[in-house]
């Protein structure tokens, strides 16, 4: 809730778009504190490592981790407190402690009081009179500036405040003044007075403790009578002098009002009042409320609550609700009926002894400052707001506490911000609590917490109202302990039902935790809540974590209470089908589908005659939510007269067809297809067409049918035009509603396609496959992809001639690659839609004839690695291929399964075994998962699949699911051992190529060790070492061209020979090390390097010249030692990109000293 009512707990995840981000958060129980020990050690040896810095470092992250895990169960530290704090105090008071290990030990105090809280800290704190003088001189010894030490300061001044509680007149502490010098000594209350005074303005925590120090010191009888008075001039002087325009004016006003606020909490009324107004009036001189520092503005609320509460006399009134039974059990035993109302009797004497007195006219001004805090922009100060209406209320007579609520009642104006319904809320609930809210107030607040409860104001492209709505939440459950059930009977439906509208349907998490954890208090408390323990179980706190749960399953369960279904129906109709979050709107539709079941005349008869006029309205995100909910709504009541076998048109009237009908042709004629408004519109009608075609609505030849064919086919062709994250919706639902269309109204009663239609349809979409706009290719393969079987049938060769061009590379279309993935997406969805049939025709089925072309068209797709400004954009058309390739096989294994050849079936298995090898963790993922999948098939198995038992014992059945191909270290181990099976060698060889020689780190390092370990395996199999080495040469030879694969595998190769797995190849780095094989291979590397020194680019001279130096100094055994200092000092102090005929004549002097030819200057003859 708003004030942390509920600790987070970890959600399900959400589908989606729906996901909500930082929803998670997790949350051990503790049971003890289990480090007891632990830290008796840390700090038993602190003597041993203050001197060291990183030790030191060390041993405060160690307790700082220990102590940070018991911030939410701090209790627990309860019984250790004690001892904790002797321990560092004995160092802190040790004469013989040098200051470093004094300030370490109150670093440990600090980080001890930071979780449990000063407050329950400060009474540990020894607090005899022999401590007063060393805690005032370890004090006066710390430097305020030193920003090291604050701890330090933090607790001696938080220890003083405890002192100086000792019951004897500090006076008796100074015995004479006159020091032995002759000097007069200050005063111990001097002393202290300073002490403070330095502390309020500084700007680090030291400030807060010096705020507690005065509230406990200056409230003394002895320091109130002598400079009480005066300190309250200083402070005052302090305020009025310093600026919060200022950063210094800052701090010292903030240090000023803490001490303020402190004093008037904790010194008596009588000693305080006396100086209320003045203090008063200078706060209202500041200005605080125009100040743009939140705690500035939050401690002006504190202190202006502090003087209000001066000013009314501490009394309890006797005019406030009071509820009798405040058990739980009760409640529970009581079975749903009213408990009755106790209130307890004020008793005689009280009341007899009740008198009236006059209120100050400065609590008008306090009262008014704070119902102004409660619409401040800021949470916390209108949090400290509420706190003080509620607490000055209480101390009002009946009527001047009934105007204060009047006045709060204004705040839930539609003409207040957000911030004021917000306050507001939290004062109601504060009232409540509290009891000061009689239960006559009930009817008017009842009608404004059910509005804060759906409060939701758009702002730009996003909404405010999440707090409102939360604070509402928390009014409800303070209202349900503050109340007798039989003062709320009234209203129980009615609050009820908006806690379960809000635990369910609401867009935030937070909001739906809140009103789940209200609903539950309602129920424990009042008793009266209708079906409560039921919802409770189905809608609790963990439950409503997930919003997708909360509107498709969780609403169904509630609304088959009769209590709730319409109440939420008309929420999600009133005010979410419009809602300003296009997920809301399109959730809420699907939730109306859900919901139709549980009343569907009220469906028929109300809501959907209300949304008609809605779907063709001005506001589109109406239109856009009213659209939705009409398709879903009339395929749920179409669905449930088709159950009860009765005509589809069954909740159906006249108006309401045509309604429907009306929808495309009124927003065509209105033009609001086009532009942003378009891009709602388009894939909403779609999802209507759709959903009416679903439904079977009675519109076969109607010419809404060509106007809706029109729509499809126009929403395909403008997917150029619309933004880039509305394109894919766009094409979905318009696919969708193809095939739905096509399904429903143009088919005849044979089950046949009219020819001339037919004939028009796929004539039409194959041509637009070579339009020259990708996104169009795209639409129309997908559409292609979509047709039923009876408008393919005598039409297949000519759809699959048409995507098989759009998956060819050309240079016009090389970057088209969502196009190719369309196309080959499309592929198998016509296979699959036609059917297989060995010797049947070609033109209706995947046969024997055109079995070869379909697979060469999906295998081309897996070579696909183009890439352009966006990466790697081929990667989507081999992870469609690998689908594609998976699906036509697992078909062609279930029907005919000898038309699955077996070098077809070889090329897939090694083709995918590559891309599960391959650097890129999702693609790698994809080609793992179809590759098992093909593997483990056993409905029949995958026939002519090679090394079949290998595979299997390499990747066990059982593993199919649980090995993660996308965590590098789980996926290599297994690949790599593909290498030992001849068919699959090349390869596996080629992707680990990519992923040893790549840059992602963990990728080269799992894939190159998994490398590395079938290497030594076969060190010593020198047959095994040959076929691997032919492998490996027959891979380069067939990418010497090829950028993508040569470098890294050049990359890769240097691994190797680092490695020491064998003797192998090229370029200036690579022949470094092949430096150490002697003979004629080390004479042709010295040349081919020697060359590389006069290389025409300065940046591959310089790095060879590098590379040997490094190649020398590691294996100085290549060159005589007699040379080696002179060699060396030529390439370490040649500039290497100097003129080329300088360069080589130092190049030749490396060749005279090492005894190899000199290369020679080639001229380049004349054409």
């Amino acid at each position: 809730m708003a004030l942390g009512e509920m600790d987070g707990a970890a959600p399900e995840p959400e589908d989606g778009r729906s996901q909500e981000p930082g929803v998670a958060t997790t949350r051990s129980v503790l049971e003890s504190f289990t480090e007891s020990q632990e830290v008796r050690g840390l700090i038993g040896n602190l003597k041993g490592v203050f001197g060291d810095l990183v030790t030191r470092e060390m041993t405060v992250e160690k307790f700082l981790g220990i102590m940070d895990k018991y911030q939410e169960q701090p209790h627990l530290l309860d019984r250790h407190l004690e001892w904790m704090m002797n321990s560092l105090l004995d160092i802190a008071r040790d004469k013989g402690s040098p200051p470093p290990l004094v300030h370490l030990a109150f670093k440990f105090l600090y980080i001890i009081t930071k979780v449990r809280g000063y407050k329950l800290f400060l009474p540990l704190f020894p607090h005899e009179v022999v401590d007063l003088q060393p805690v005032l001189d370890l004090l006066v010894d710390q430097n305020p500036k030193d920003s090291e030490t604050w701890e330090t300061r933090y607790m001696l001044l938080l220890w003083l405040s405890m002192i100086c509680l000792i019951p004897f007149d500090l006076a008796r502490f100074d015995g004479s003044i006159i020091s032995e010098e002759g000097h007069t000594r200050m005063p111990t209350m001097d002393r202290i007075l300073k002490i403070a005074k330095c502390y309020l303005v500084v700007s680090d925590k030291a400030r807060d403790a010096a705020a507690v120090l005065v509230s406990k010191f200056i409230v003394r009888p002895d320091v109130r009578q002598k400079r009480m008075a005066d300190f309250l001039d200083w402070t005052l002087s302090m305020l009025s002098k310093s600026s919060f325009q200022t950063m210094e004016g800052t701090v010292v006003t903030n240090g000023m009002l803490q001490a303020l606020a402190q004093l008037f909490k904790h010194g008596k009324r009588e000693d305080c009042l006396p100086y209320a107004a003045t203090v008063l009036e200078c706060l209202d001189n500041c200005k605080l409320s125009e100040s743009n520092q939140m705690v500035l503005r939050k401690l002006g609320m504190k202190l202006v609550q502090r003087l209000g509460l001066t000013f009314v006399k501490p009394k309890v009134a006797k005019w406030r609700y009071q509820r009798g039974c405040r058990s739980l059990a009760a409640n529970l035993q009581a079975q749903g009926s009213v408990v009755q109302n106790q209130i307890i009797p004020v008793a005689a004497d009280e009341a007899a002894d009740e008198e009236e007195y006059d209120i100050p006219g400065e609590i008008e001004n306090v009262v008014e400052q704070l119902l102004v805090g409660l619409k401040d922009k800021d949470t916390i100060v209108r949090w400290s707001a509420a706190k003080g209406i509620g607490r000055i209320t209480g101390r009002l007579p009946k009527e001047l506490a009934d105007d204060v609520i009047g006045s709060l009642l204004d705040c839930f104006s539609f003409q207040e911000t957000d911030n004021a319904w917000h306050g507001g809320c939290l004062a109601l609930a504060e009232l409540g609590r509290r009891g000061l809210l009689l239960p006559s107030r009930i009817s008017d607040v009842v009608p404004v917490i059910l509005k804060a409860l759906t409060y939701d104001e758009k702002r730009g492209a996003c909404s405010v109202g999440s707090n409102v709505r939360d604070a509402a939440c928390y009014v409800c459950w303070a209202f349900a302990r503050a109340y007798d059930p039989a003062e709320l009977i009234p209203f129980i439906n009615q609050i009820s039902s908006a806690l379960v509208i809000t635990a369910v349907f609401d867009r935030d998490v937070n909001c739906r935790r809140a009103a789940s954890a209200a609903f539950q208090e309602n129920v424990g408390r009042q008793g009266t809540f209708p079906h409560g323990i039921d919802i409770l179980t189905a809608a609790d706190y963990f439950a409503v974590g997930n919003r997708v749960n909360c509107y498709l399953t969780i609403s169904v369960y509630i609304a088959g209470f009769p209590e709730y279904t319409q109440p939420m129906i008309d929420h999600l109709v009133n005010m979410k089908i419009n809602h300003w979050d296009s997920v809301i709107r399109e959730l809420s539709t699907k939730a109306l589908h859900n919901l139709t079941p549980r009343a569907p005349e009220y469906m028929a008869n109300v809501v959907l005659p209300r949304l008609l006029p809605l779907s063709v309205g001005t506001d589109l995100h109406s239109r856009h939510g009213a659209i939705l909910a009409c398709a879903e709504i009339t395929h749920a009541l179409c669905k449930l007269a088709e159950e009860n076998n009765r005509s589809v048109t069954y909740y159906f009237n006249e108006k309401s067809l045509e309604g429907l009908k009306q929808i495309h042709q009124e927003l065509c004629s209105r033009q609001l297809y086009r532009g942003l408004g378009g891009e709602l519109m388009r894939p909403a009608v779609c999802t209507l067409i759709e959903k009416l075609s679903l439904s079977k609505m009675p519109f076969r030849g109607d010419p809404i049918i060509g106007g809706w064919q029109w729509l499809i086919n126009d929403s395909l062709r403008s997917l150029p035009l619309v933004s880039s994250t509305a394109r894919q919706h766009i094409k979905e639902s318009a696919v969708s509603a193809l095939a739905a269309l096509c399904n429903e109204y143009y088919i005849n009663e044979k089950g046949e396609a009219d020819p001339a239609l037919q004939d028009e349809l796929v004539t039409q979409y194959v041509s637009e496959l070579q339009n020259t706009e990708e996104m169009i290719r795209c639409g129309f393969s997908r559409a292609l992809g979509a047709l039923p079987r009876f408008l393919l049938k005598g039409r297949l060769q000519q759809v699959l001639e048409g995507l098989k061009k759009v998956t060819l590379i050309s240079p016009a279309d090389v970057s088209f690659a969502e196009s190719r993935r369309d196309a080959l997406i499309a592929i198998a969805k016509v296979c699959q839609t036609v059917g297989v049939k060995g010797d049947g025709s070609q033109e209706e089925y995947v046969c024997k004839d055109n079995i070869a072309q379909i697979y060469a068209t999906l295998l081309s797709g897996v070579t696909d690695y183009t890439t352009d400004s966006r990466g790697d954009v081929g990667g989507w058309v081999r992870e469609a291929a690998m689908t594609s390739l998976m699906e036509v096989t697992l078909l062609l294994a279930q029907n005919e399964v000898e038309l699955i050849n077996a070098n077809v079936c070889k090329q897939i298995m090694c083709w995918l075994a590559q891309q599960s090898a391959e650097k890129i963790d999702k693609f790698r993922a994809h080609a793992g998962s179809v590759f098992l999948t093909l593997l483990h098939f056993d409905r029949p198995p995958v026939p002519h699949i090679p090394h079949r038992e290998a595979l299997e014992r390499i990747f066990p059945r059982s593993e199919k699911e649980t090995l993660n191909w996308n965590a590098a270290s789980e996926a290599f181990p297994r690949i790599t051992q593909l290498l030992g099976l001849p068919a699959y060698q090349y390869y596996v060889l080629l992707g680990l190529s990519v992923s040893v020689g790549g840059l992602t780190e963990t990728t080269l390092r799992y894939s190159a060790q998994s490398l590395f370990d079938y290497m030594k395996k076969i060190q010593h199999d020198s047959s095994a070492m040959e076929r691997f080495c032919e492998t490996l040469l027959k891979v380069f030879e067939d990418n010497l061209r090829n950028d993508r694969v040569s470098v890294p595998l050049l990359t890769m190769l240097d691994q190797m020979l680092a490695n020491g797995c064998y003797d192998l190849f090229t370029n200036q780095e690579k022949f470094c090390g092949l430096i150490q094989f002697q003979g004629d291979m080390r004479e042709k590397v010295f040349f081919q390097l020697f060359l590389l020194l006069c290389h025409p680019f300065p940046v591959i001279r310089k790095t060879t010249a590098s590379q040997v130096y490094e190649m020398l100094i590691t294996y100085s055994d290549v060159v005589d030692p007699a040379v080696m200092d002179e060699v060396m000092t030529i390439l370490s102090d040649t500039n290497w990109e100097a003129e080329l005929p300088v360069v080589r004549e130092k190049r030749n002097c490396l060749c005279d000293l090492m005894k190899v030819p000199k290369p020679q200057l080639v001229s380049k003859s004349s054409a």
